[in-house]
């Protein structure tokens, strides 16, 4: 499965860009979205940003993304205690 993660744009030089999630920095490329700026959310897939989203957008993934892996932990304790 692919999927994109939305990441805040925090530093731009040109094509390029370092974006933030969760503290975690990624260099990114700009080429699909050269009018985003500093502060923008955008959505990555594989070190390049391909759509600048909403704030609302980006934390709404983001929050399904959080529920999705407390469910995987649920799923995986489970499994361990044989439930």
């Amino acid at each position: 499965m692919c999927m994109a993660v939305p990441m805040k744009l925090i530093e731009k030089n040109g094509d390029e860009g370092r974006c933030d999630v969760n503290g975690v920095i990624r260099e990114t490329r700009l080429d699909m979205v050269p009018e985003a700026v500093p502060g923008d959310f955008l959505l990555v897939h594989a070190g390049f940003a391909i759509e600048i989203v909403s704030p609302e957008e980006a934390q709404k993934t983001l929050e399904l993304f959080d529920e999705l892996t407390e469910f995987q932990s649920t799923l995986d304790a489970e499994e361990q205690t044989g439930s």
